[in-house]
């Protein structure tokens, strides 16, 4: 490869329009162009070019941050969603354009993690590295041990057709919970709660891989200093299988 040229879904990545992964997707598509010509797989770009992605004209890579946000209760996380009553990019005022790295439905709250990284996005989003996340669950009744014995050890979701993996599960009180997962199922905790016949009354997101809520409160956001994301990405890194 020249110097100074880069791939074109690597650039697409830095400059937060989407992962690597993702952005081969539009360009099989054809929804990328540069200089007024259709992008082929490959493709490599200095930067200086017109490049068009999704009909937008593609700016030079912004400062990557990484945010983290306190979601509330029916708050929906999506970019655009004309049937939400609020969406999480209503709470974040910063110009630059970010992607959340995994989601939380909209009847939970906690912890959500944005960035316009999109290599980070790619790290944390591949299933496959059993990244942790901690919640805090309160029941519609008590816990018993038997319920989460069989919860640690996985459980097989009739409805997805798909197995949990192995959690770990601490009561804390009657019928609250800790849970750690290493996957992101949709509804997930809630589906394995119901094969015990127990309702998830209130769900909510402490930590992200090494990324806790601190002293956000519902609504509130922060931008992670270099100190945390350098710590982010270090854990990232240990915790691929």
């Amino acid at each position: 490869m020249e110097s100074g040229y880069v791939r074109l879904n690597k650039y697409l990545a830095e400059c937060g329009i989407a992962s690597r992964r993702e952005a081969d997707r539009l360009i099989e598509a054809g929804k990328v162009s540069v200089n007024g010509k259709k992008a082929h797989l490959g493709d490599t770009v200095t930067g200086s070019e017109d490049i068009i992605a999704n009909g937008v004209l593609v700016k030079g890579p912004e400062r990557k941050i990484v945010v983290a946000f306190y979601k509330p209760k029916g708050v929906t996380v999506t970019a655009a969603d004309e049937h939400a009553e609020e969406t999480v990019f209503d709470y974040i005022d910063l110009k630059e354009r970010l992607t959340y790295a995994g989601r939380l439905d909209k009847d939970s709250e906690g912890l959500l993690l944005l960035t316009n990284d999109g290599a980070l996005i790619e790290e944390m989003m591949r299933g496959k590295n059993a990244h942790e996340k901690e919640y805090i669950v309160y029941l519609d009744h008590e816990v018993t041990q038997d319920a989460v014995e069989r919860l640690s050890k996985g459980v097989y979701l009739t409805d997805i057709q798909k197995k949990t993996r192995p959690c770990r599960i601490e009561k804390i009180r009657r019928n609250v919970v800790r849970m750690v997962l290493t996957q992101g199922l949709n509804r997930q905790i809630r589906r394995m709660w119901k094969t015990e016949n127990y309702e998830v009354k209130s769900l909510k997101r402490v930590r992200v891989v090494n990324v806790g809520l601190g002293d956000l409160r519902p609504g509130e956001y922060s931008i992670l200093d270099d100190k945390q994301v350098s710590a982010l990405k270090k854990a990232l890194q240990k915790g691929k299988v």
